[in-house]
């Protein structure tokens, strides 16, 4: 489904280029990348339920009692469901790398680093630390949890926040009075990815130092 999803976004929209832009612009790959968003996001939670559910809540009574240290059974549950999420986001990229190498013979792939990580590791690690916290408080919220995305596009965010409904590739570049301009972030953006980042992290932390205790 997330490939079939992400052809789609490719063949209709992203081909366009977003904002005056070429198809293979840090914009319109930015702009791909954050239609990508609501399923990274399910998938990111999805993977958590393995570990929050109720079956593994009785399963933690055996593995409390293993003699593997409980902060390091935490932190190998942390990284596997960080992996898949991780794996995801590279899927969705690749396949825009095989896309941009058919369509346009494009292979500059280094210069889509910077909107990549800008746009989905904040979001990946506030998605991993916010899904455990309230799974580890209802197993059902990470279900009510994964239609947040859904609930952004549909809001009007201010430019600080446009990497999560995509406006800020749409909207940001013709602000910058130069035709298919460098990628750039405004302060406002940086400082909302960092704090996205530090406080998932931090929400991250928090449940597993709590389980380690």
């Amino acid at each position: 489904m997330l490939l079939l999803y992400g052809a789609f976004v490719l063949h209709g929209v992203t081909i366009l280029g977003v904002a005056h832009t070429a198809p293979f612009s840090p914009w319109s790959f930015g702009d791909y990348l954050s239609r990508m968003m609501p399923l990274l996001w399910i998938g990111m939670l999805f993977f958590l339920t393995f570990f929050t559910s109720p079956n593994a809540r009785r399963a933690a009574v055996l593995t409390d009692a293993a003699p593997m240290p409980p902060k390091q059974y935490a932190l190998a549950r942390c990284a596997a469901a960080l992996t898949g999420g991780v794996l995801l986001g590279l899927l969705c990229m690749a396949e825009a790398a095989v896309f941009y190498g058919r369509m346009f013979h494009w292979y500059s792939w280094g210069s889509l680093l910077l909107p990549a990580l800008v746009t989905l590791l904040p979001a990946l690690v506030f998605a991993l630390g916010s899904g455990w916290l309230l799974g580890r408080l209802r197993f059902w919220l990470l279900y009510v949890w994964m239609a947040v995305p859904f609930l952004l596009i549909a809001l009007p965010l201010p430019e600080a926040l446009g990497l999560w409904n995509g406006s800020f590739f749409t909207a940001y570049p013709l602000t910058l009075e130069t035709l298919d301009p460098a990628f750039a972030l405004p302060l406002s953006a940086v400082m909302a990815q960092i704090f996205l980042l530090v406080t998932g992290g931090t929400m991250l932390a928090v449940c597993h130092g709590e389980r380690s205790d």
